[in-house]
């Protein structure tokens, strides 16, 4: 393959509503220095795509403006042309990836994708292409706010959002990590967050949050995970030195009562992602469809509810 072979993407031309999508045809990148190129063939469709798409990220000085944006963070498949330097991967094997730059014109919903190397693991062994997309960004979303926490085995987590795409690999990840997890979930999200690890768990449709938790866990938790945006409700629920990780937009809540706050913002990291593939992790897929009907992906993510991500995949013969 050469560099004036052509290959379809799907991308934002300007900034709006869905009718900003656009399939378009563009030269197939090529793999500088210490990066490589997968011929995609999952990317999965986060709110943070639609964030992208509508000019939020602009508005919130995070991107520049520009003609034409690229959307997709998440991707799996297969490398298929390797940058000099590059040693740790080969051609042809299977991968995921991560691009956490957002001011680009070309990102996971197209038919190849370069990434640098270290942004890039192993695919999880014997997982299909569709579910392994689903790991990269909320997988190290959760990983990556824990680690910001500092806990040790024993100690009690809130995890906000226990249902979502990153609350879920939370829960997951802190009980492996020995934590005692108290899960804010929907009525119908309960089986599933203690199957993930919960010890507890609290109504979402709670209209007290910290009064709750506390009756779980007299004096708060040690530390709460905000996934949700509950803000200074799930601060609220932490004791008096305790710690908040806040991994979604809006305000960072004080830190009042000594309790450390941070905002975790995500970052590309191979090393980290190999682990993470490693574990055999609770991978949700809400449903597959056609780069094509990314738009179509893009209003569903919106209306919510969805359990598991959606997914695009290249039609066969568009690259």
């Amino acid at each position: 393959m050469n560099a004036e072979e052509q290959t379809r993407a799907v991308v934002a031309e300007g900034y709006g509503g869905v009718d900003v999508l656009r399939e378009v045809t563009v030269p197939v990148p090529e793999p500088g220095p210490g990066q490589v190129r997968i011929r995609v063939e999952a990317a999965t469709v986060n709110p943070v795509d639609l964030a992208t798409r509508s000019g939020a990220l602009v508005e919130a000085g995070l991107m520049a403006a520009r003609a034409r944006t690229g959307l997709g963070w998440d991707v799996a498949g297969v490398v298929d042309r390797i940058g000099a330097g590059v040693r740790a991967f080969e051609t042809g094997q299977r991968v995921i990836g991560l691009r956490d730059l957002l001011d680009v014109s070309l990102g996971a919903y197209a038919g190849h994708l370069v990434l640098d190397a270290g942004a890039v693991a192993p695919a999880p062994p014997g997982v299909d292409a569709v579910a392994a997309a689903t790991l990269p960004l909320n997988g190290l979303t959760a990983l990556q706010a824990l680690n910001l926490l500092g806990l040790s085995a024993g100690d009690t987590l809130l995890v906000t959002g226990a249902a979502g795409a990153v609350g879920g690999f939370a829960v997951e990840l802190a009980a492996r990590r020995g934590l005692r997890v108290v899960a804010q979930a929907g009525a119908t999200d309960e089986e599933f967050v203690r199957g993930a690890g919960a010890e507890w768990t609290v109504d979402r449709a709670a209209e007290d949050l910290a009064t709750e938790v506390r009756r779980l866990v007299p004096g708060g938790v040690d530390a709460a995970l905000d996934a949700a945006g509950s803000g200074v409700r799930a601060h609220a629920a932490v004791r008096t030195g305790g710690a908040h990780v806040t991994v979604v937009g809006g305000a960072v809540p004080l830190p009042l009562r000594g309790i450390r706050v941070h905002r975790q913002w995500i970052s590309a990291d191979g090393a980290a992602l190999a682990e993470l593939a490693a574990l055999k992790l609770t991978l949700r897929v809400a449903d597959v469809l056609p780069l094509e009907r990314a738009a179509e992906a893009h209003r569903r993510v919106a209306e919510g509810g969805l359990r598991g991500r959606l997914v695009l995949v290249p039609s066969p013969g568009a690259a």
